[in-house]
């Protein structure tokens, strides 16, 4: 194991936070949109595009949820051998997760995340081609949600589900909605939640 420089997560937690809620703007606003182009080349119905990217950002925060928990649970055990203190262990193992994020294997998550989704019943891609054209996106999304686990407290995805009512502190309607609609038909984009409060509205589909 490397050194870890005792109470850096603690000191640094309100400008990382910063940097990651900033990093779920620009990736909705850039990596979103150039994997939306990418499937557009092989899938005409924009709905279908739009659900790939949306449960792909799901099962990306699970996927690097899991993996944070399971690496959280390894550098705990071999620190603790050594632990005498003045931080608790709890707190040298966020530092030392906070320095070492480099050590979380992204690629395994990313394959994760291809392995869910090829099993999931919403969405279908033409048998030629493979979810792994939005690898990039996954990456990125993969790599962010890991370090949001590292916050006090975590940043988080809400749930959403079709049908369910539309909430205006949640999400922004998409552009052909229906805006009488109460209902949302499907998700374009998660919100970014802390704690159950929204932080980031999500972006929905409402019809009647």
């Amino acid at each position: 194991l490397r050194s870890c420089s005792p109470g850096r997560a603690r000191r640094t937690n309100a400008s990382r936070r910063a940097c990651l809620i900033a990093r779920f703007g620009n990736i909705y606003a850039e990596e979103r949109l150039d994997a939306e182009t990418l499937l557009r080349t092989y899938i005409s119905d924009m709905e279908m595009v739009q659900r790939i990217i949306y449960i792909a950002a799901v099962e990306s925060f699970h996927a690097a949820k899991m993996a944070y928990r399971q690496f959280k649970v390894r550098v705990r055990e071999t620190l603790s051998l050594g632990h005498s203190g003045p931080e608790s262990l709890e707190d040298t193992v966020l530092d030392y997760i906070v320095r070492h994020e480099d050590l979380y294997d992204v690629q395994a998550s990313v394959n994760e995340v291809i392995r869910s989704m090829n099993i999931n019943p919403k969405i279908s891609f033409p048998p030629e081609i493979d979810f792994i054209v939005i690898s990039t996106l996954i990456r990125e999304l993969c790599r962010m949600a890991f370090s949001m686990q590292t916050l006090s407290p975590p940043l988080d995805i809400a749930f959403g589900i079709d049908g369910e009512l539309f909430s205006e502190t949640k999400y922004y309607r998409s552009f052909d909605s229906d805006f009488t609609a109460a209902l949302v038909a499907y998700h374009v984009w998660p919100a970014l939640m802390e704690n159950d409060i929204v932080v980031v509205k999500g972006e929905a589909v409402t019809k009647r």
